[in-house]
């Protein structure tokens, strides 16, 4: 219902695509009966993935698209090819500049720059992981081991966590109201190798929509938290008066 863009796409794909929380499960059906008007979330999503999966007797495999450490590490081709094409501009960043919810997006530009500044390679550089203000995991969320669905069915994961049965507004970016952090996310941050940002879904979308009308590019409401914490980083290096090379990750669609 927020994107129909996208499920029109998945339609076309040949997919059956449905709203959770859903009559199509018990746990969905359980949310619905007690909070009818219950906007859902990812955890719930995932607790209803889980169920369709183990009860359709082998026939559905489940994968989940964020979180986990490996999926973090496959979307890391994301800053492999940002390195690569720095070195062809003749830049190299100050400042890295990600989206954050359950953090495959933030890793996938952040961890290969990471890596290289871990191993000596790179020494001046900081990351910027900018998060909504309706779901701060990372600047709000307590450190500590909590189950990565709201059903509490999946292991139990060590993540900046809201707790699993957080339930967040019902703003646009879908991709970002989840309740807890990538747990290798959760480790930088006690490292204090990365800093956390939350910004309202106002303030996105107006960085968003200036985004839109300078570049012609629509990003997705997820990647407007990265444009407005990029933003807030060229701002803050002309009140310096000091130079600042800025990356950030644009990703999607409207």
């Amino acid at each position: 219902e927020q994107k129909p863009y996208r499920k029109a796409f998945i339609e076309t794909c040949g997919a059956q695509i449905y709203p959770s929380p859903s009559h199509r499960t018990q746990y969905g059906a359980k949310v619905l009966q007690e909070d009818p008007a219950c906007p859902g979330s990812l955890g719930i999503a995932i607790s209803e993935a889980i169920e369709a999966c183990v009860t359709s007797g082998g026939t559905a495999k489940y994968a989940l698209g964020s979180v986990l450490s490996h999926v973090l590490m496959h979307q890391t081709v994301i800053g492999l090819e940002a390195i690569e094409q720095m070195e062809i501009s003749g830049e190299s960043p100050d400042v890295v500049v990600g989206c954050t919810g359950g953090g495959s997006n933030f890793a996938g530009i952040t961890f290969p720059f990471l890596g290289q500044k871990l191993r000596g390679e790179r020494n001046k550089i900081r990351f910027v992981a900018v998060e909504p203000a309706a779901c701060p995991s990372l600047t709000k969320g307590v450190y500590a081991y909590d189950f990565g669905d709201t059903a509490q069915m999946t292991p139990l994961i060590k993540a900046h966590t809201l707790g699993a049965a957080f339930i967040p507004p019902k703003v646009h970016s879908g991709g970002l109201r989840y309740h807890a952090m990538a747990p290798l996310i959760s480790h930088l941050k006690e490292l204090g190798e990365l800093e956390a940002r939350a910004v309202p879904q106002s303030a996105a979308f107006q960085a968003g929509a200036s985004f839109f009308q300078s570049e012609g590019i629509l990003p997705a409401p997820e990647a407007t938290h990265a444009i407005e914490g990029a933003l807030a980083e060229a701002k803050d290096a002309a009140s310096k008066g000091e130079p600042r090379s800025i990356l950030f990750n644009m990703c999607g669609h409207g």
